[in-house]
């Protein structure tokens, strides 16, 4: 039965955004941790981590994230590992993630000067203790930018979660328009919620950017 737009589906997509902000809260965390451990090897002395870390970046970077998403769901399911939609999701999401943060934050490591680590290990500081106290605080400073540029994309990426069932703000969208049939009001208020989660992190990544550089 078709029915009109109403206030109840307007909760429906609040109620779906708090889905995606947790997806991609969930995916820039634990892709976070396992992206700087990536990073990490990627920088390391011994050539075989460093080949292994760049091998696990260009995997990453060259699967489209809906191959993960298909990997994590129904993959495993030939393995007897039924995810639910959330897991699979966060799984998949985290991955990919972690192979874009890894090569930012190596990036922004490397970027570092080579003095200071000269200066560094001349205090008679261990590798660890250069990372902590001089490296990685300059690290941060400088991939704060595009780090949260890419937190932008991984937001806008979370709605490929709607393909195996999971109810986010793009599949709350489908569902919505299923029954109204009003695509253009339905996924203009999709987009409008979107826009209100990616826009303010664009500009704060802006921001930083103006700052770093100034």
């Amino acid at each position: 039965m078709i029915r009109s737009l109403s206030w109840n589906d307007l909760l429906f997509f609040l109620g779906a955004l708090r889905w995606t902000v947790l997806l991609a809260s969930i995916a820039c965390l634990c892709g976070g941790v396992l992206g700087l451990g990536v990073a990490l090897a990627r920088v390391a002395r011994s050539p075989a981590v460093r080949a292994l870390a760049a091998t696990y970046i260009q995997i990453v970077q060259g699967t489209p994230v809906l191959m993960l998403l298909f990997l994590s769901y129904y993959g495993l399911s030939l393995f007897g590992y039924d995810l639910p939609p959330m897991v699979a999701a966060s799984v998949s999401m985290s991955i990919y993630v972690s192979g874009y943060l890894g090569d930012i934050w190596r990036g922004s490591i490397q970027s570092v000067a080579k003095q200071q680590w000269e200066a560094s290990e001349s205090l008679g500081m261990t590798r660890a203790q250069q990372y902590r106290h001089v490296i990685l605080p300059q690290a941060i400073k400088i991939s704060l930018p595009p780090t949260v540029g890419f937190m932008v994309q991984v937001v806008k990426n979370s709605s490929i979660a709607s393909i195996i069932g999971f109810v986010e703000l793009a599949k709350a969208g489908q569902l919505i328009n299923n029954v109204t049939f009003q695509p253009f009001a339905v996924f203009l208020i999709v987009a409008a919620l979107y826009f209100c989660v990616c826009y303010p992190l664009s500009h704060f990544s802006r921001r930083l950017e103006r700052k770093s550089h100034a």
